[in-house]
């Protein structure tokens, strides 16, 4: 799929003190929009030129590393959940050029605040490996790490983190941090969660520096976009709440990098939210607890396959002379070996409370909670005992 055929639906700038008629002429359209849709790189690694942005060669490489690492973490990951040996994940593969190209445009002093399929992004915000497995096996320690404090922990209600991401944004506003932004993260299904549209409306009306990553990857666990959403795009919605939407190829880094970064420019210039619809495809299943072959067509999984955002992204520095196959080597090596350390620290730490679950479930204690506590703690005995 090339962005080039998709329906032309970007938005009209217009003044922000301009107040539109309640009632148009009905003899004329009351306004006209369109949705522009941007890619760089093709599936082969091709480059336009006239659309590339200035990123430096360091920060090339830089993408591209970050990209493989949340690949090799992934896959680690399922294997780890397959032998038993982590709780349910989601996955992120195929997802990288989303996550990572919209981070790299980022700077440290703005907000991170996503949702469960962010996995290259918060790596590239200096998350440890660790956390992610600690947060993945029941322990809450996980969502929090040195240096990690404009970055949210993730969200598991579907859009709950658009409406942290309009708060975060006004309370910045109202400190005076002009020069700070948001960058919430979330899937298609999440925009048709009411939190997704309430926040929207309210960052229009406040005009706070916020903007919206929607990966649309084509399912909401099993459900089709189709059956989500008449939109022919994701991007249009912005139209609805006046703000500037535009769709880019989610496979393409350097696309999601110049539309992301194109977007904080004008919301660090006091010009609103965005939003951006970077269109992909979920190429493992929804969690480890879902079974996609009875749903999703193998014949998307393959059309999908030769658009993957690393080869393609591989492609591209290697006809820049930024990349090689040693390169390559040395680099899994690097990051199979970083990521062997954080599952050997992972699964060293024996200093979790195991009934900690309960101690939170409300603000005192409760009888029929502390029952369940005991029980709890009692079957962990009897499992002890039976070896």
């Amino acid at each position: 799929m090339k962005m080039s055929e998709h329906s032309t639906i970007g938005i009209s700038s217009k003044p922000k003190t301009k107040h539109w008629p309640d009632t148009c002429d009905s003899e004329a359209p009351c306004h006209t929009f369109s949705i522009s849709s941007l890619q760089i790189l093709d599936e082969h690694g091709n480059l336009d030129e006239s659309r590339m942005p200035d990123v430096s060669s360091e920060d090339l490489v830089k993408l591209y590393r970050a990209m493989v690492l949340a690949r090799l973490v992934d896959d680690r990951t399922l294997k780890l959940q397959r032998q038993g040996r982590i709780g349910t994940v989601p996955l992120c593969t195929g997802h990288e050029a989303v996550t990572c190209g919209a981070t790299l445009a980022m700077r440290d002093e703005d907000w991170f605040i996503g949702s469960y399929r962010d996995l290259g992004g918060r790596l590239m915000r200096g998350e440890p490996i660790e956390n992610g497995l600690l947060y993945y096996n029941g322990h809450e320690e996980g969502a929090v790490f040195p240096g990690g404090e404009r970055t949210l922990p993730i969200s598991i209600i579907i859009a709950a983190q658009c409406l942290h991401a309009v708060g975060v944004a006004y309370a910045m506003r109202m400190k005076g941090e002009t020069e700070t932004a948001v960058v919430c993260f979330l899937g298609d299904g999440g925009t048709s969660e009411g939190d997704f549209h309430e926040a929207m409306n309210f960052a229009s009306v406040w005009q706070v520096p916020v903007v919206f990553v929607v990966a649309n990857n084509q399912w909401a666990i099993s459900v089709p976009r189709e059956k989500q959403m008449h939109s022919r795009t994701i991007a249009q919605k912005a139209i609805a709440y006046d703000m500037p939407g535009i769709q880019v190829d989610g496979n393409d880094a350097l696309a999601v990098y110049k539309a992301t970064k194109d977007a904080l420019d004008l919301a660090r210039s006091g010009g609103g939210p965005t939003l951006i619809e970077a269109v992909t495809y979920r190429m493992l299943m929804h969690t480890t607890a879902d079974d996609p072959t009875r749903y999703q067509p193998p014949e998307d999984l393959e059309i999908w396959a030769k658009r993957d955002p690393i080869t393609r992204f591989r492609k591209f520095i290697e006809q820049k002379d930024l990349w090689d196959d040693e390169q390559q080597t040395d680099l899994e090596a690097q990051c199979k070996q970083k990521i062997e350390a954080a599952v050997a620290a992972f699964e060293s730490r024996t200093d979790f409370k195991v009934d900690s679950p309960f101690d939170h479930v409300f603000g005192t204690s409760h009888t029929r909670i502390e029952q369940q506590r005991a029980e709890f703690l009692d079957m962990l005995k009897k499992e002890s005992a039976d070896g």
